[in-house]
């Protein structure tokens, strides 16, 4: 046997076993080091997906349900305009007049009046901890925090909870409903729109520090709150530099709310 056939019975050998060898670790999979075993196997790729079908599929994971989008997004173009006109050159000039421990205690003030439909709600959702938790906030912010201008409960280790009427609606079952993109305000739906009115009626009902009526005689009070809010919500619009911003905002307020009321 000459050595030319000696090589060739040894790669015929080899790959033999080799074949062997393929088919035995085919039979008995190895163990992945987290615990799968080849979890790839099975996966099948469509080999024509492009990128559309891929941005299709990407919106298709952000839908909600929304069946008055063609006013919503109206709407949500007004606030994006109005935002760039209006509001925020005006948080910009409100910053730039005041010093910032002015607009924290302005913002505390405000925050302090908030508590009450907190305490409210958190009541009706039978929360007992989170009740006396801003019951002890009112009443020491109340009284050391002049009024809440200063915030010592957050030092003193009270949490700050938000609790509204739309999360006690939610908390006892009651749909969303369709979703909203309201005037200035932004994302909300029909059961949080709901809650809004009914938590501002209670504001005017219990006329908390006499400022519902205060408001009423100084219309400028009532500016200085919608200032504030807006100074210290962080949302702007056009900050996500996406073209389908209004899905993601959408998407991301309708989480967010079962979040809270799962709490």
């Amino acid at each position: 046997m000459t050595k030319t056939q000696n090589l060739s019975h040894a790669l015929v050998i080899g790959t033999l076993v080799i074949a062997a060898q393929s088919t035995s670790w085919a039979q008995e999979p190895t163990i992945d080091a987290d615990g799968f075993k080849n979890p790839l196997q099975r996966l099948e790729f469509n080999s024509g997906a492009d990128q559309h079908e891929f941005e299709r599929a990407t919106l298709e994971a952000l839908h909600i349900s929304d069946p008055l989008e063609q006013w919503n997004r109206r709407v949500y173009h007004f606030n994006y305009r109005f935002d760039q006109w209006v509001f925020l050159p005006m948080v910009k000039g409100y910053t730039k007049v005041t010093p910032h421990f002015l607009r924290e205690g302005v913002s505390n003030f405000f925050s302090n009046l908030r508590e009450i439909p907190t305490l409210a709600n958190s009541i009706l959702q039978l929360k007992g901890h989170r009740a006396m938790e801003t019951t002890s906030r009112i009443l020491f912010n109340t009284i050391f925090g002049i009024g809440g201008l200063w915030d010592p409960a957050t030092k003193m280790g009270l949490q700050k909870n938000n609790e509204d009427f739309g999360q006690t609606l939610g908390y006892y079952g009651m749909p969303h409903g369709p979703y909203l993109m309201l005037p200035f305000l932004g994302p909300s739906n029909a059961r949080d729109t709901t809650g809004a009115v009914a938590d501002f009626a209670l504001d005017k009902s219990i006329n908390w520090l006499n400022m519902a009526k205060e408001s009423q005689r100084n219309p400028e009070i009532f500016g200085l709150q919608i200032v504030d809010q807006r100074y210290i919500t962080k949302l702007r619009y056009g900050q996500l530099n996406s073209p389908f911003e209004y899905e993601k905002i959408r998407y991301a307020y309708t989480k967010s709310r079962e979040l809270k009321i799962a709490e």
